[in-house]
């Protein structure tokens, strides 16, 4: 039986956390500011500046000249973090075996659902609506790609279903600007321009070889996308969370964020939830003072519970704990 891959995305799912207190925000031209230390680009932007052809991943400079009235919003991966992680906990409390793409991206398989949830799969697109909470598109396909094309191309209140064996079909009108989200591959959508590939049915139709000999790997993956192929999917594993926060002055920096980022190593491995296991993936966030939020991520090629060792891993492999700027708490 071939999979029904399901694909739940909330357009715009980070910049809705980043605005959280100021919704009214969102009915003008707004983007979220490029990340501290980052590259100058933004990140999503509302309608109102899609309209003046603002887009994420745009150079600030080139999303300013565009609509001079843009407003900037700091980014808060935290937030968006947070918030997503509870629309997928209740994606898996229906029993889907979620697969986390990013902040307001999810995909399950939907066959195996099917006889809990009324036996076929709008039930189980109904279900998962209902799960989710928030307004969301879901899109089902025979692969990821082509759910999450589907997705975008579904309503509020209307799932957009592909049926087993007409991906390629589906997608061959679809533009190949598709193809920039889902590999990051910019310049590869730009140099197929120039060739005059402008869908994905017109790609799919080029001969491999050529394909691998202009753009190697990159182009057989994207072309395998295009004709409806994917990988399978990777759900994630069930895995429990540890938390620890403590509150730091706005001046602190150096020597006082070193001491605080072993003061909540510590209190993190004294938890009794702890049980004596090891760690294996750790992240900090610091919460700033003039809005939105920071973090970082290491994962041990091997789990400890050495506390000198987290700390190394925290501090060592980012230049630091925390960019400079105003802090409220990490």
């Amino acid at each position: 039986m071939e999979s029904a891959v399901t694909c739940v995305l909330i357009p715009r799912f980070a910049l809705l956390a980043a605005a959280a207190s100021r919704q009214d925000l969102l009915s003008t031209p707004l983007a979220l500011a490029p990340e501290p230390g980052g590259e100058t680009r933004i990140g999503e932007a509302s309608g109102p500046a899609e309209a003046y052809g603002v887009r994420a991943g745009m150079s600030l400079g080139e999303a300013l000249a565009r609509c001079p009235e843009l407003t900037l919003v700091p980014p808060d991966p935290g937030r968006a973090e947070a918030a997503w992680e509870r629309v997928l906990r209740r994606l898996e409390g229906i029993g889907a075996a979620v697969e986390p793409g990013r902040a307001g991206e999810a995909f399950f398989d939907a066959t195996g659902l099917r006889g809990l949830w009324g036996g076929h799969v709008e039930g189980v697109i109904a279900k998962a609506r209902r799960a989710v909470g928030a307004p969301s598109r879901i899109g089902v396909g025979p692969s990821r790609f082509c759910a999450y094309a589907a997705a975008g191309r579904a309503r509020a209140r209307r799932a957009e279903i592909v049926p087993a064996g007409a991906a390629r079909a589906f997608l061959a009108p679809l533009p190949v600007e598709l193809l920039r989200e889902r590999l990051g591959a910019g310049e590869l959508v730009r140099a197929l321009g120039r060739l005059g590939v402008e869908t994905l049915g017109e790609l799919a139709a080029l001969p491999a070889p050529a394909v691998a000999d202009r753009f190697g790997e990159l182009g057989l993956r994207a072309q395998r996308l295009a004709a409806g192929r994917d990988a399978p999917l990777r759900p994630r594993r069930p895995s429990e969370e540890l938390a620890e926060e403590i509150e730091l002055a706005e001046a602190a920096s150096g020597e006082q964020l070193g001491r605080a980022l072993e003061l909540l190593v510590d209190r993190l491995l004294a938890q009794r939830a702890r049980r004596g296991r090891t760690l294996r993936k750790l992240r900090i966030e610091a919460r700033l003072a003039a809005g939105g939020s920071w973090r970082a991520e290491a994962v041990l090629r091997q789990a400890s519970a050495d506390a000198a060792r987290l700390c190394r891993e925290l501090h060592g492999g980012h230049g630091g704990i925390v960019p400079i700027g105003d802090r409220r708490s990490a």
